[in-house]
This record gives C-alpha cells, sequence and structure tokens, in this order.
C-alpha cells in the first residue's frame, strides 16, 4: 500500500508540516504507521480524513467543531459530503446574485437602462449578510455552548469604560501583529507567537475560558470566513492568515 511522509502530504494538501504536527497531537489526523526512524507516514485513509478536515475548515467550522463531527459514532463521509455540497450551493448562489448584481450595474453605467431603486440592492440583503450572519448564525452554532453562555454572561455586565479597555486592548494587539507582518517577521517567530498568546489570553479574559484548542479553531475562522479575513486584512494584506498561523505555531509550542 502507498504511503507518504509528512512533507508529501503537506505539499498535496497545501498545509503546513506543523499544522500536520497539530492536528496529529490533537488527534484530528493521525498517521497510520512510522517508519523505523520513527518517522510519520500516511496512508491512503489518512489524506480521506485530512481531506474532511480540511472540507470543514473551508466551509468555517473550527477544530473542535470538526473533532466532534468526526468522533461521532454516526459520522458518515458520505452523508457529510451531501451536506458540505448543498452548503456550497448556498454559498454559490449567494455570491451568484451578487455576480448579477454587479453585470447589471456595469451595463448601466455603460448606457444600458437605469436600474429600478429594487433592483439597485438585489443580492444584498443586509439581514441575510449580515445580521443573519453575524448574530442569528452565532446563536445557531453556539448558543448551547457553554462558551457562548459565559460570554454573553461577562459581556452582559460590561461597563462603557470597560469595552473601552477592551478595544484599546484589541487594538494594540491588532496593531502588534500587523506590525511584525509589514516587517516581514515569520508567524513561527518568538514575537509573533507572544502576540498570539496575548490575543488568546484578551479572550480568555473578557469573553470566555479559551484554550489552545479552541484559539486554534477561532484561528480558522478568522482565515477562512470572509467576514473576519476582511477584519484582519484591512488592516494589513495577509493578516488574518498570518493571525492564524502565529495561533497554530503559539499552541505547538505549549504542546507538551
Amino acid at each position: 500500500m502507498s504511503s507518504w511522509t509528512v512533507g508529501e502530504v503537506a505539499a498535496l494538501a497545501g498545509v503546513s508540516v506543523r499544522t500536520l504536527h497539530h492536528y496529529d497531537a490533537l488527534g484530528l489526523v493521525v498517521p497510520s504507521s512510522r517508519s523505523r526512524a520513527g518517522y510519520r507516514r500516511y496512508d491512503r485513509h489518512d489524506l480521506e480524513r485530512l481531506q474532511e478536515v480540511l472540507l470543514f475548515k473551508r466551509l468555517g467550522f473550527g477544530l473542535d467543531e470538526v473533532a466532534a463531527l468526526l468522533a461521532d459514532p454516526a459520522h458518515d463521509r458520505r452523508t457529510a459530503l451531501l451536506r458540505q455540497r448543498d452548503l456550497l450551493a448556498e454559498r454559490a448562489a449567494r455570491l451568484a446574485a451578487v455576480r448579477d448584481l454587479v453585470e447589471r450595474t456595469l451595463a448601466t453605467l455603460d448606457g444600458g437602462d437605469p436600474m429600478s431603486e429594487t433592483d439597485m440592492f438585489d443580492g444584498l440583503d443586509p439581514l441575510e449578510w449580515n445580521e443573519r450572519t453575524h448574530g442569528e448564525e452565532v446563536r445557531e452554532r453556539w448558543a448551547e455552548t457553554d462558551a457562548y453562555r459565559e460570554s454573553s454572561r461577562r459581556t452582559a455586565r460590561y461597563s462603557q469604560e470597560d469595552w473601552a479597555r477592551l478595544g484599546a486592548q484589541n487594538e494594540a494587539l491588532e496593531a502588534g501583529l500587523a506590525a511584525l507582518l509589514v516587517e516581514g517577521v515569520s508567524a513561527e517567530d518568538p514575537r509573533a507567537m507572544d502576540l498570539a498568546e496575548a490575543h488568546r489570553r484578551h479572550i480568555d479574559e473578557w469573553f470566555y475560558p479559551c484554550s489552545y484548542e479552541m484559539h486554534v479553531g477561532l484561528s480558522d475562522l478568522y482565515a477562512a470566513d470572509e467576514r473576519f479575513t476582511a477584519h484582519y486584512d484591512d488592516r494589513a494584506p495577509g493578516l488574518a492568515a498570518y493571525l492564524r498561523d502565529a495561533i497554530v505555531a503559539n499552541a505547538v509550542r505549549a504542546t507538551p
């Protein structure tokens, strides 16, 4: 049976070796065998497992969610793929509506018939794209979790001064990470990992207990979800991915 080294799998999947080591430590993608020298060897089944993990990540699931889904005795790969196809179709339909709006707007600018006031906003339903995704979606996905309940409990009693301090701390963290990125400092540099650790503790202090595993799951969301990516990349192009990589590196550093 064919097998692949960790470096070969990293190249195939477009992820870092460090990420694969982290998945192994979490029990998400554990190589089926080791070479005589003790090096990881991945077989076809392991590649399929990695594909599942990366598909869920691309859809915005955190690593803790992915781990729970894959550990469910009722989990079936075909059923999961069918659900993923449905989610992708929904996302594609929303994007297609926006693309159509852009095309019709361009046609108007190029001398075509003016669009009606209603047509000007087809595909840009704020309830669907903003409140739905930032409010209702969060409640649907997290309302039954201890983290969501704890965050709601804490933030309900914050004063205006508390929110100001919280915002100032977050601003300092993001500015520090952006400065390192612009300077060309690796996300695996201790300075970047220290800021990633400060970011984790910021969440832990202000919102809910944030383990390293949960932090890595959040970092996947930052880099995969276009709404989070836009927030970070507006400050510095590539910052969302840089933060994710620094968080993963920090989690690996903290793993015994």
